[in-house]
């Protein structure tokens, strides 16, 4: 297992943005290409589109216009010039953010993303753990990027990781499921466990208000989860989980058919919540190197809030 642990802060941005287009990217190639298709326009308006800080990458400005863009990007034109130098920033932003660097190689960045960051950006808010990784990667050399390989949900937190070159990229991104050998989590969910270890089966759907729930109807995606109890008390469980698929809100829908869902997790049926945030965490990742085929294993340490419910 290779690891870095140098730590990294990243400060929290609330950009206000009028978005005048919005491009999924469906093959590889370079930004200044991609907006000459897009944006039929001309050369001199796309560069100066990108030197006056209004294209967005995955929610990061970016003003390289040879910046290499993969398959699932989305990139997008800001109305108004956005700030881009990393001072003003820091000075103008209210949060922040710290978080690890679990590991770093030349072909992978992983991290331990904190809870309430969103892997990569949505429709409602352009926060997101890519855009503080573009930052860092740019910091180093201008021609780096990260590469979305998965996501995790914005209120879990734990290992997340990019690939850092095209190639490995497309690779991986295809056949994702594939190369990756252990997903694991740590959850706390509300209730003792009547079963101390247990495997949870079925197929999940969406319904139009975005919620995911359970059925037998081999028509939704199947879905299989492992847990085994780490600790427990009267009110709580510790539990160790492993997923072979990785579907959207898997654990925490099978939690709640359980009926133990996971704690601060009102969105699937718990109204406890001690830790005031979701008791989530992607412990470990484990994936094989699509050229060298090395098992590469990552590993972000369970909070230790999550074991402050069962005393020492």
């Amino acid at each position: 297992m290779r690891r870095n642990n140098n730590s990294k802060g990243f400060n929290k941005k609330e950009p206000k943005l009028e978005i005048t287009a919005s491009y999924k990217v469906n093959r590889s190639e370079e930004l200044l290409t991609f907006l000459l298709n897009k944006c039929n326009t001309s050369r001199n308006n796309v560069k100066s589109l990108l030197t006056n800080h209004q294209v967005l990458v995955n929610g990061s400005v970016v003003t390289q216009y040879n910046l290499l863009l993969a398959k699932d990007d989305e990139v997008k034109l800001s109305k108004r010039p956005l700030k881009l130098d990393p001072v003003e920033q820091r000075r103008e932003r209210k949060k922040y953010y710290s978080f690890n660097i679990l590991f770093e190689d030349e072909d992978f960045i992983a991290i331990d993303k904190p809870q309430g960051l969103l892997s990569v950006e949505s429709d409602n808010e352009k926060e997101c753990a890519f855009s503080y990784v573009l930052g860092y990667l740019q910091q180093k050399n201008k021609s780096l990027r990260p590469f979305v390989l998965h996501r995790i949900d914005k209120e879990t937190s734990g290992v997340l990781v990019f690939a850092k070159n095209v190639k490995i990229h497309s690779m991986l991104r295809l056949n994702w499921n594939e190369y990756v050998k252990t997903r694991e989590y740590h959850a706390v969910v509300e209730g003792r466990m009547e079963e101390k270890e247990e495997t949870i089966v079925s197929y999940l759907k969406e319904n139009t208000n975005n919620l995911v729930y359970s059925t037998n109807d081999p028509s939704g995606q199947k879905a299989i989860t492992h847990y085994k109890v780490v600790k427990q008390s009267q009110e709580f469980s510790l539990l160790k989980v492993k997923i072979d698929t990785g579907r959207k809100n898997q654990i925490r829908v099978h939690m709640q058919e359980l009926n133990h869902p996971i704690v601060g997790d009102d969105k699937y049926g718990c109204n406890k919540n001690p830790l005031k945030r979701l008791g989530l965490h992607a412990s470990r990742l484990e994936f094989v190197h699509p050229i060298t085929k090395e098992l590469i294993t990552i590993e972000a340490p369970v909070p230790r809030i999550f074991y402050g419910l069962f005393g020492k």
